[in-house]
């Protein structure tokens, strides 16, 4: 038999995908609540450097700067951050008096601070109006006996803190994003890893259900180990249950058929009689309706029982040949001839006997009707086995098909039978959950053609 198509695993009710997006939640959750913290925390922590860093040197170029007696300001040497030297590199500092003079940093060529931030003795600071844009300015005040006020103002452009930070999140960014990735992939090869025992699982049942095994097989974990060793005692119970409720039909129907038997030949006896013949009539008819129920009802729970028992399978091709010698014999004018292609798969899950009495029934019933031949054609349309047995005989009308499949119905009297040959077929093939079809043939000649399409071996192992 075909090897089963693979279930799809990643569907959106599959343990893979719900572990999945579960994973995923979390890792998102994660990595946002490490980017949120991480990021904050990093400018807290650059916001305090930055402003403790222009304290620091505020109170240097307050301790740079001097002030003579006649007014003028003075600076002995540079602040220690070069970076005020640099043209408009973002970092200034001025000093002014009330009366006018003021001195700046080699960097701010242009603009001036805003003075009135140093009001007090104390250091404050604001975002004002920089050379450059908005700027973190500190200012103190201190009072030079004769000269007055001296405000001492020191600045930072914004955007030098705004720009670090920006830098650290894009940094950041990029190796959160990098850790996501591993945790999503890491977290993938693990459900893989994880359930693959559900796959092993997976593959033996649909062996099981195909006839390719009779137990579950291979070794599984011990979360699921006993669950496997449960299915497989079922699986052997309910075979024991089956051949044993198969042994006790056998033994109920020749129970049964020894005191048919007594009956008819009594009535038939009672039949030479005049006066007893038409008693012996009404018992001879019902025997027959009594043979033909215990007839159709043993087939239906022969099939019936077989058909649930998994593990059972059974080749077209090797249940044909001994079919088609015995109905030679049986129909000698009639010719049966078999078309297989090459390489074709043949196995069916079916049991043998059940399968081999299905095509007994239609073969007999095509080699009655025909004229001359009965074909046998298989083939495997989308994957799904199905047989065609067509006859060269007069067919039938929708109405006669309809009747054909009710117990006990013969279209002809003259011709042998017993009138519950296609009846059995229908119950056998519905046990086992075929499509049987009756009916004209397909390429518009003259005769009957019967269809029985077996499902496809991957039906019903979808997760």
């Amino acid at each position: 038999m075909k090897a089963s198509r693979a279930p799809r695993r990643w569907q959106w009710h599959s343990l893979r995908v719900r572990i999945m997006l579960a994973t995923l939640m979390w890792v998102t959750l994660g990595i946002g609540g490490v980017w949120y913290s991480a990021t904050r925390l990093f400018a807290k922590h650059v916001e305090q450097s930055y402003h403790e860093e222009l304290e620091v040197h505020i109170k240097e170029l307050a301790a740079l700067v001097q002030v003579g007696s006649d007014g003028r300001l003075t600076m002995y040497r540079p602040l220690s951050d070069p970076r005020y030297l640099v043209p408009l590199s973002g970092f200034y500092w001025q000093v002014s008096l009330d009366n006018g003079e003021t001195i700046r940093s080699a960097s701010m060529t242009r603009g001036r601070l805003d003075e009135s931030v140093a009001h007090d003795s104390s250091v404050h600071h604001h975002v004002e109006s920089g050379p450059t844009g908005p700027a973190i300015t500190y200012g103190l005040v201190r009072k030079v006996p004769v000269v007055g006020d001296v405000h001492y103002v020191i600045a930072t452009d914004e955007w030098l803190l705004d720009e670090t930070i920006a830098r650290f999140e894009r940094e950041l960014v990029v190796w959160l994003a990098a850790l996501a990735a591993a945790l999503g992939a890491t977290g993938m090869l693990l459900v893989a890893f994880g359930l693959r025992p559900l796959d092993r699982l997976t593959a033996a049942t649909a062996r099981l259900r195909s006839g390719a095994a009779e137990r579950l097989e291979g070794e599984y974990p011990s979360e699921i180990a006993p669950l496997v060793a449960d299915l497989n005692a079922f699986i052997d119970h309910n075979r024991t249950t089956v051949e044993r409720a198969r042994v006790e039909a056998g033994n109920l129907a020749h129970a049964l058929r020894t005191p048919l038997a007594v009956i008819t030949d009594e009535a038939e006896r009672l039949s030479q009689n005049a006066r007893t013949a038409e008693a012996s009539s009404t018992l001879l008819a019902q025997s027959q309706i009594m043979v033909q129920q215990i007839e159709y009802q043993l087939a239906r729970v022969r099939s019936a029982a077989s058909a649930r028992g998994p593990g059972t399978a059974s080749r077209v091709g090797e249940a044909l040949p001994p079919l088609l010698s015995a109905m030679r014999r049986l129909h000698p004018d009639t010719l049966f001839k078999a078309t297989i292609p090459e390489g074709l798969d043949t196995t069916v899950p079916m049991d043998a006997i059940d399968l081999s009495e299905l095509l007994a029934i239609l073969l007999d019933n095509a080699g009655k009707w025909s004229s001359e031949t009965v074909t046998i054609e298989m083939d495997r349309p989308a994957d799904a086995l199905q047989i065609r047995i067509v006859d060269d005989g007069p067919g039938l009308t929708p109405e006669e098909i309809t009747m054909a499949f009710q117990i006990g119905t013969r279209l002809d009297p003259v011709m042998p039978g017993s009138g519950l040959g296609l009846a059995i077929a229908q119950d056998i093939a519905a046990a086992y959950g075929l499509t049987m079809h009756l009916g004209a043939r397909s390429d518009g000649k003259h005769g009957l053609e019967a269809r029985i399409t077996f499902p496809s071996p991957s039906a019903d192992t979808s997760p």
